[in-house]
């Protein structure tokens, strides 16, 4: 048969440079990769040959075997699974830019520690080219379940890859390292080596529901016990975190591990994971979510999005039902009332989870904030059953101190006179500390929340009260600051100034008012109570969606001096109507640039701010 020489696509080859060149310490990885991948594929078969009558497929002795030669130094693993065709080994192993290479090497780039560089390699679970770091060359030979010709797949990791077909491949897949040259320094990473090889399979792979035999011996290195239908008393923490890392395909340990039996009407069993730190995907658009779903111990599919929420998308494992249909679809579990039932023990058993964790360890839960706060917060705009709960979860930052804080502990620090929780969303923390919004709640000592995140501008719209205490915005409606209010003559005074300002700017606001919110800029930006935010407006037509511009409210400190000589010159009578009115632009753009607003026409307020500097000269 002839070869043909394929390339990788660019971003594999430079990941496939960065596998080969991997200072990676713990390089015992690949096998258990190579494993999982065998396991999937027998996983596959079965199911396929239980839905597909008309399969014709050998499932009589369904296993992995493992094969060493210390005189050749090969080491090959092989399964007799669902196998590849021809198309699926170029899209599998050709190119895996859809899995996140372009920002893994990103990543990479901008990572100036060789510590990170490492756990950035795990985060990002790159599988199959793992072998690059133990083998010179690697060669795969396939033939898929029911087809009659096979693939041999050859590469060395250097750009390119051979591919041919071949006759005489058996059912399944079967790896081939070509190992590097063997190290004397080393001896602990020789895997040419059955001894090693035992250690790796009984440390990493003992859970694998499939036999795992070496050269061709029947006796499994492998115990075969379903985790999750063990006594948690009997499991340690290590086989859970080995399992974490089989099914999630990260490095690093898991932060929690619920294991969890119903029984009953509905039985099944679950074993759930949170994760110590988020993967690159999280908030991609086609990023993957949910845990496996088996029925009595029969893998059904990955990614069951069914049985956990969008917010929840980082929770890993595999729940086991006992009742449900081998051959059930995706479409009929979002309908199923027993997969909901199970949905939502086990989101209150997540949730539930999380605050013993809060409660237990507050740093071990800033960490999980920290990765995974801004995933939860959706789940305040769907999920009304565990409002409270989520609410009492919340980590968010404030103005009492740089640390974080919860809702709980913000309305315990109230003042006695204070009757909301105030919060202001922005872009950053800084923007929001200096927004002219915060001056007067600063003076008086009250507490504002600062949200910064872009989900907060939707929940805050959402959730009016916590603990019966209404939430308020500090930059929209009336605030009720007491003292500070403005006195009826003072409006009276300023009655005139008003209604000029609001006709002359009538194209860019809808009111002008004194402010009681202000004690050191002359002006600001608000909106009235059930106005949606200028961040809120700008995402919705980033998303697409039309919406008509919301004309806000201009407040004036009537105790600045620019306020108190506009007002002046104004009641003086217009001997220079031109520069009041550019006066009033100026000071409505200032307060527009003050909380990080756009401009409609910068060219023109920097002409007018150039002149007016002219003229002091």
């Amino acid at each position: 048969m002839s070869s043909e020489t394929l390339e990788f696509q660019a971003e594999t080859r430079q990941l496939l440079q960065l596998m080969v060149h991997s200072i990676y310490s713990n390089k015992d990885i690949f096998l258990r990769e190579l494993i999982s991948n065998a396991s999937d594929a027998l996983d596959k078969l079965r199911l396929q040959s239980l839905i597909d009558k008309e399969l014709v497929a050998d499932t009589d002795d369904l296993h992995i075997s493992l094969a060493v030669s210390a005189e050749d130094r090969t080491l090959t693993v092989r399964d007799n699974g669902i196998g590849m065709s021809r198309d699926e080994v170029v899209e599998l192993i050709g190119t895996i830019a859809k899995s996140g290479t372009a920002e893994l090497l990103r990543k990479m780039r901008e990572s100036k520690d060789a510590a990170a560089k490492q756990e950035l390699i795990g985060q990002f679970g790159v599988g199959f080219y793992s072998t690059f770091m133990v083998a010179d060359k690697v060669t795969l030979v396939t033939r898929r379940a029911g087809e009659t010709g096979g693939t041999r797949w050859e590469s060395t990791g250097e750009g390119t890859y051979q591919i041919e077909a071949v006759d005489d491949a058996p059912q399944g897949t079967s790896v081939t390292l070509h190992l590097k040259p063997e190290d004397a320094e080393d001896q602990l990473h020789d895997y040419s080596a059955e001894w090693k090889i035992r250690e790796i399979v009984k440390r990493y792979s003992d859970f694998i529901a499939w036999p795992i035999r070496l050269d061709g011996s029947e006796a499994p290195l492998n115990s075969m016990k379903a985790l999750w239908a063990r006594p948690r008393s009997e499991v340690s923490d290590e086989e859970y975190h080995e399992f974490y890392k089989h099914v999630s395909h990260d490095w690093t340990d898991p932060l929690e591990t619920i294991h969890m039996k119903a029984e009953g009407t509905f039985e099944y069993e679950a074993l759930l994971f949170i994760p110590s730190r988020a993967p690159f995907d999280l908030y991609m658009r086609d990023g993957k979510r949910g845990v496996q779903l088996y029925v009595k111990r029969v893998f059904i599919m990955d990614d069951c999005e069914a049985l956990t929420p969008q917010y929840l998308r980082f929770v890993k494992g595999v729940v086991d039902a006992h009742d449900l249909s081998l051959n059930i679809s995706r479409e009929i579990l979002q309908q199923d009332r027993q997969i909901q039932v199970v949905r939502r023990r086990l989101v209150k058993k997540v949730l539930s989870t999380l605050s013993e964790l809060r409660e237990k360890d507050a740093e071990k839960y800033r960490g999980f904030w920290d990765e995974f706060g801004r995933a939860l917060k959706e789940g305040l705009l769907d999920d009304t059953d565990n409002r409270d709960t989520l609410l009492d979860l919340l980590l968010l930052p404030s103005t009492a101190s740089s640390e974080l804080t919860t809702l709980r502990d913000y309305v315990s620090r109230m003042k006695e006179d204070q009757k909301d929780i105030y919060y202001m969303t922005g872009e950053s923390r800084a923007m929001v500390e200096h927004s002219p919004h915060m001056e007067a709640f600063l003076a008086k000592g009250y507490e504002v929340l600062i949200l910064t995140d872009p989900v907060d501008e939707v929940w805050v719209e959402r959730i009016t009260e916590f603990d019966g205490k209404p939430l308020q915005s500090i930059a929209k409606g009336q605030v009720d600051l007491g003292a500070s209010e403005t006195a009826p003559e003072q409006r009276e005074e300023f009655a005139p100034l008003l209604t000029w300002l609001g006709e002359k700017l009538q194209e860019d606001v809808k009111e002008v008012r004194l402010s009681s919110r202000l004690t050191t800029s002359a002006a600001c930006i608000v909106g009235d109570a059930h106005d949606i935010t200028p961040t809120l407006e700008k995402m919705y037509r980033a998303m697409g969606q039309e919406m008509p511009r919301t004309k806000r409210i201009l407040e004036l400190n009537p105790a600045h001096p620019l306020v108190t000589g506009l007002r002046s010159a104004h009641a003086a009578g217009p001997a220079d109507e031109a520069g009041l009115v550019e006066t009033a632009e100026l000071l409505y753009g200032v307060a527009l640039l003050a909380e990080g607003g756009e401009l409609t026409d910068p060219s023109r307020f920097t002409r007018l701010v150039a002149d007016r500097l002219a003229r002091t000269l």
